[in-house]
């Protein structure tokens, strides 16, 4: 294909794309209610955990705030809706300049990618409400705090993406070993700067001062960086033995 058929093609795949997000969100208004609930429902647990000791209300300000917020959150869930099928059109676009081995393993990321990904944002609502009740929970005694529900909202959003995001790690671990970048020795001997890294990342990461939310998030991203490294030593051994089967062209036969 020409230069110019490529951008046509990546034209028409953006169109579909933007086309599937469009019909996604026009459905999504329809089941505003629920996902509105679904949002709402950390911060109301949060509030049975805090009881009576802090008083905490959700308000929306501005008046052209409640439209916007209904248009975000319909938009967010339409990019989750449709999230296999503008996948898809990123692949269909990428996998045809691919090599067959290259083909092999990135569809091994992509079916490994998303599950991981929703794990972790799943992990994150279940953490949220402690997260949220232990922040609240800072509130001087005698005053009421508000919650503005568009910067909760976004408060939420970045938090489910860090906690996905977060469980991707060691995906792109595996990825940097495939490209020689990186290898299972060497993962095996920075271990315990890893460990440290890793407790940080989740500490700083996690919304609440709780030890209970980093090691949440601590705990299952070692495992994954565990198995990370052992696939990584796997990959590098298989790797050594097929280079210890190839003939070097140079050297003597033992003939």
């Amino acid at each position: 294909m020409s230069l110019g058929d490529h951008f046509r093609e990546l034209r028409a795949r953006v169109l579909r794309s933007t086309l599937y997000l469009v019909v996604a969100t026009i459905v999504a208004l329809f089941f505003y209610d629920p996902l509105f609930q679904l949002l709402l429902d950390p911060y109301n647990q949060a509030r049975r955990l805090l009881g009576q000791g802090t008083q905490t209300q959700a308000v929306i300000t501005g008046v052209g705030t409640p439209l916007l917020l209904q248009l975000k959150v319909c938009g967010i869930a339409a990019v989750v809706v449709t999230s296999p099928l503008w996948l898809y059109e990123i692949w269909a676009f990428i996998v045809p300049g691919l090599h067959s081995n290259e083909r092999k393993w990135t569809r091994v990321f992509a079916a490994t990618a998303g599950p991981l990904f929703i794990c972790g944002v799943v992990l994150g609502y279940y953490v949220l409400p402690k997260g949220i009740a232990a922040l609240i929970g800072f509130t001087p005694e005698g005053l009421t705090q508000l919650t503005e529900f568009g910067e909760f909202f976004s408060f939420i959003t970045r938090m489910l993406l860090v906690f996905g995001i977060a469980f991707e790690i060691p995906l792109f671990v595996i990825m940097l070993n495939l490209a020689g970048i990186v290898s299972g020795k060497s993962l095996g001997r920075h271990r315990p700067w890893i460990i440290i890294a890793t407790v940080v990342f989740a500490a700083v990461a996690t919304p609440s001062t709780d030890p209970y939310s980093m090691l949440m998030l601590a705990i299952p991203m070692l495992v994954l960086v565990f198995a990370s490294e052992l696939i990584a030593r796997l990959l590098d051994r298989r790797r050594g033995r097929g280079k210890a089967e190839e003939l070097d062209d140079d050297a003597a036969s033992p003939l």
